[in-house]
C-alpha cells in the first residue's frame, strides 16, 4: 500500500555556483513558454518537458481536479508507460487515499511504498507537490505534481516549479458554471443527473472549450486517456466543428436560445450523427460568458426523413416509368415483325399490332375480294381460339393454322403460339397470340431435304474413296515393310561381309608394299611407277568400302561407342599432322583458334577423329584459294564443346544446306564432276555425332566458304 510522510522533509539548499546563470535562463525560457499558451494540458507538457531535459527526476506526472470536482486525471506525463500513468487516476472521495491527502496538504508530500509482497506501485516512491496559487489562502489545491523520489531530499527546482504550474493549474483548470462553490457531494450528484440525460449537454466558454458536460458530451468531445489515435482526431475534429457551430446571435440576444444543425463524429464507430443544438448563454454577453448547449439527437429522424422523401421520389419514378412503360409497350408490339393479337375469352379481337392489322383488317375502299379474305381470316383465328379454350385454358398453347394475304390472296402456313392471362381471381381475361409465318420454315425444310439426299449420296462415295484409301494405305504400308525389311537385310549383309570385303584388299595392299620394298628384286622405273599405282588405287578403294560399311555398321546397329577422355587440341594437332601431306600439296593456309579454357570430354576418340578428319579434308579438296581454320571454344550454359572448320571454298547453295547430308548425295553427280567420293563422308559425320550425342551444323555461302560446326557434349549421356 501507499503510505504518506509528513511534509516536514530535507529542502536541497540552492544550485550549485556554476549552475547559476544557466538556471536562471533555463527558468525564464520556461516562463516564457507558459505564458505564451493559454492550455492547461500544453503548459503542463511544457513543465514536465523541462523537468526531464533538467535531468534531476527519472519520471514524472502532472494531475489535475476534473470540472466536476470529482477525480484527479493525468494531464502530462514523462517516463511512465500509459497502464502505469492510468493508476494515478483516483476519486476525490476515498479521503485516505495518499494522492487525496496530499492534495490538501500545505507542502510537498513523501509517499512510500509499503507493499512487499505485492508488485511496485508506478516508479516506486514518490514525492507529490500540490499545485495552488502562490499565496493562496484555501488548502484546495488545483492539481499534483508527482515526481520520482530516489531518497527523502526535495530539489527546490521542482518545489519552484510546482509554484510556478500551481498559478496556471488554478487559472487554466476546467471549472463549472460561476457561482456559489458546491461541495463535492453536491457536484457528484449535479454531475450524476446530468449524466442520466441521453442527450448531451455542455457548459463551454464563449470560445467552445469544454467546462462541464455530461458522459454523452464527454463521449463526444473527450478522448480517454488511452484513447487510439483515430479516437482523439474524431474528438479535435468534434471540438473544431461544435465551436465553429456555438452561434453569434446567441451572444447577441440571450434572452432567446439559438437553434442549428450540427454534424459531429461517432469516437468510437467513425459514423457521421446529426445534432440539432440548441445554445443559451447564461448571462448578458461578456468574452468569458459561458454558454449552455444541448444536442439532440435526430439522426434518426434524419434518416427517416430522407428515406420518406426516398420513397416519393421513387413514386413519382414508378410512375413515369409506368407511362415510359406504355409508351414504350406500343413501340415493341408494333416494332415485332410477327402479327400480335389480343382477343377476349370469346375470340373477338380487342387489340393487334400494325402486321396483325394487315391480316384481319381492311378499308371500306378495299375490293370485296379482300374483303372477303379478312373475314375468312377472322373466321379461322376465332376457330384457333376456340381449340385453345378447349384444351383447358393451358398457360402456352403452340397449334398451327392456314391465313390468307387479303390484298394479293397468297396462303401462308402460318404457327400460332397463344397464352393466357387470368385475373386476381383465375378468370380468363384475355388471349395473347403471336402468329409467325411459316413459308420460309417450309421452303428450308424442303431445301434441308435436298441437302439431305445429296449428303447421303456424297457419304457413300466417301465411304467408297475411303475404302480405297485404305486398301492403297494398307498396299503402301506393306511395301514400306519390305523396303525398310530389304535395307535391314542389306545392311546386315554389308555389315557381315566387312571381313571378306577387307581381307583380299588388305593382302594386295601387302604385297604390293612387299615389291615396292624390293623384297622380290629390283625394278625398272616403269614397273615401280605401276606398282605405286596399284598400291594408291587399292587404299582408295579400301576408302570407300570402309564408308560404305561404315554405314552399314551404323543402320544395323552395330557400331560400339568407346567412351575415354578426349583432348581437342591433342586431336587437333594429330588429325592436321595426319593430313599434312594434303596441307602441302594444296598450298592452302591451315590455322588453328583454340579456347584456352577449353576442357577435356569424355567420348569415342577414334569417331571424334574421324568426324574432324572428314570435315577438314573436305574443307581442302573443296578450297582452291585462301584458306582453312580450326576453332574450338566451350559452351558453358550448355556443357558443350564446339568445334568449326572454315573455309573459303565454293561454298554451298542454301537450299542444298541439308541434302549434302543424305546417303551417297553429292551436289555435282555428273562422270565428269571435278571432286571424287561416294557422298557419305558427311552422312557418317552426322550420324556419329548423333552416337555421341552430339550433332553437325553447316553455315555456307556460295563463293563465300562454308562453316562446318561439331558440336559435343563435355560428358557422354548414359542414355
Amino acid at each position: 500500500m501507499l503510505s504518506t510522510v509528513s511534509s516536514d522533509v530535507p529542502v536541497r539548499a540552492g544550485l550549485d555556483d556554476a549552475d547559476g546563470d544557466g538556471e536562471a535562463q533555463a527558468r525564464l525560457d520556461l516562463l516564457e513558454r507558459l505564458l505564451a499558451s493559454s492550455d492547461l494540458r500544453e503548459s503542463a507538457q511544457h513543465a514536465i518537458d523541462w523537468l526531464a531535459e533538467q535531468g534531476r527526476v527519472d519520471w514524472s506526472v502532472c494531475l489535475v481536479v476534473d470540472a466536476a470536482g470529482t477525480r484527479l486525471v493525468p494531464l502530462a506525463d514523462h517516463g511512465l508507460p500509459p497502464s502505469s500513468v492510468s493508476e494515478f487516476m483516483v476519486r476525490l472521495d476515498e479521503p485516505g487515499h495518499p494522492l487525496v491527502r496530499a492534495l490538501r496538504a500545505a507542502d510537498a508530500s513523501h509517499v512510500g511504498v509499503e507493499r512487499p509482497a505485492g508488485p511496485t506501485p508506478p516508479g516506486g516512491p514518490f514525492h507529490a507537490f500540490p499545485l495552488r496559487a502562490r499565496g493562496a489562502e484555501t488548502l484546495d489545491a488545483a492539481g499534483l505534481l508527482v515526481t520520482a523520489a530516489p531518497d527523502r531530499a526535495i530539489d527546490d527546482r521542482v518545489r519552484w516549479l510546482a509554484g510556478v504550474l500551481g498559478d496556471r493549474a488554478v487559472r487554466l483548470r476546467p471549472r463549472e458554471s460561476t457561482g456559489d462553490a458546491r461541495s463535492v457531494p453536491e457536484r457528484a450528484l449535479l454531475q450524476g443527473i446530468l449524466n442520466a440525460v441521453t442527450d448531451p449537454i455542455l457548459l463551454t466558454d464563449a470560445e467552445g472549450r469544454l467546462v462541464i458536460g455530461n458522459a454523452a458530451a464527454e463521449s463526444l468531445l473527450r478522448a480517454p486517456e488511452l484513447a487510439s489515435e483515430g479516437w482523439r482526431q474524431a474528438v479535435n475534429l468534434n471540438h473544431t466543428l461544435f465551436s465553429a457551430a456555438l452561434p453569434a446571435e446567441a451572444l447577441d440576444a440571450p434572452s432567446r436560445p439559438a437553434q442549428r444543425e450540427l454534424v459531429l463524429v461517432d469516437p468510437s464507430e467513425g459514423s457521421e450523427l446529426l445534432f440539432e443544438m440548441t445554445s443559451t448563454p447564461l448571462r448578458d454577453r461578456r468574452d468569458d460568458a459561458p454558454i449552455v448547449s444541448v444536442l439532440r439527437n435526430v439522426t434518426d429522424l434524419g434518416r427517416a426523413g430522407q428515406e420518406l422523401d426516398e420513397s416519393y421520389r421513387q413514386l413519382r419514378v414508378a410512375q413515369a416509368a409506368v407511362r415510359d412503360q406504355r409508351r414504350r409497350l406500343d413501340l415493341v408490339i408494333n416494332s415485332v415483325a410477327d402479327p400480335i393479337v389480343v382477343s377476349d375469352p370469346s375470340g373477338a379481337i380487342v387489340l393487334m399490332n400494325t402486321r396483325a392489322e394487315r391480316l384481319f383488317r381492311v378499308g371500306g375502299d378495299e375490293p370485296d375480294a379482300t374483303r372477303r379474305r379478312a373475314q375468312t381470316n377472322n373466321a379461322r383465328f376465332s376457330s384457333l381460339v376456340s381449340t385453345l379454350l378447349s384444351s383447358g385454358h393451358a398457360e402456352d398453347w403452340r397449334g398451327e393454322t392456314t391465313l390468307i394475304d387479303p390484298r394479293i390472296g397468297r396462303t401462308r402456313p402460318m404457327e400460332a403460339v397463344a397464352g393466357t392471362v387470368l385475373s386476381e381471381t383465375g378468370e380468363l381475361v384475355w388471349i395473347v397470340t403471336i402468329l409467325h409465318d411459316l413459308t420460309a420454315t417450309v421452303e428450308r425444310a424442303r431445301l434441308y431435304e435436298r441437302v439431305k439426299r445429296a449428303s447421303v449420296e456424297l457419304e457413300a462415295r466417301v465411304r467408297e474413296a475411303t475404302s480405297e484409301l485404305v486398301r492403297q494405305n494398307e498396299l503402301l504400308r506393306r511395301q514400306r515393310f519390305e523396303v525398310e525389311q530389304a535395307s535391314a537385310l542389306k545392311s546386315q549383309f554389308l555389315a557381315n561381309m566387312s571381313h571378306e570385303f577387307r581381307t583380299p584388299l588388305n593382302c594386295i595392299l601387302g604385297y604390293t608394299q612387299l615389291l615396292l620394298q624390293g623384297l622380290g628384286g629390283a625394278f625398272t622405273p616403269e614397273q615401280r611407277t605401276d606398282l605405286a599405282r596399284i598400291d594408291s588405287n587399292g587404299r582408295h578403294l579400301l576408302a570407300l568400302i570402309n564408308d560404305i560399311l561404315d554405314v552399314s555398321r551404323i543402320e544395323a546397329g552395330r557400331m560400339p561407342v568407346d567412351a575415354t577422355v578426349v583432348g581437342i587440341p591433342e586431336l587437333v594437332a594429330e588429325v592436321l599432322e595426319e593430313l599434312d601431306p594434303l596441307i602441302k600439296q594444296s598450298r592452302l593456309s591451315v590455322s588453328t583458334r583454340l579456347s584456352s579454357r577449353l576442357p577435356a570430354i569424355e567420348s569415342d576418340r577414334r569417331k571424334v577423329k574421324q568426324i574432324l578428319f572428314n570435315l577438314v579434308s573436305n574443307a581442302l579438296k573443296f578450297t582452291k584459294r585462301g584458306g582453312v581454320r580450326v576453332r574450338a571454344r566451350h559452351a558453358a550454359r550448355r556443357r558443350t564443346v564446339l568445334i568449326t572448320v572454315e573455309d573459303t571454298g565454293v561454298g554451298i547453295p542454301q537450299a542444298d544446306l541439308e541434302r549434302i547430308f543424305e546417303d551417297f548425295r553429292q551436289l555435282d553427280p555428273s562422270p565428269s564432276r571435278g571432286y571424287g567420293g561416294t557422298g557419305l563422308g558427311l552422312s557418317i559425320c552426322r550420324r556419329l555425332a548423333g552416337m555421341l550425342g552430339g550433332q553437325v551444323t553447316v553455315r555456307s555461302q556460295v563463293g563465300a566458304g562454308s562453316a562446318f560446326t561439331l558440336e559435343l557434349p563435355v560428358r557422354v549421356s548414359d542414355g
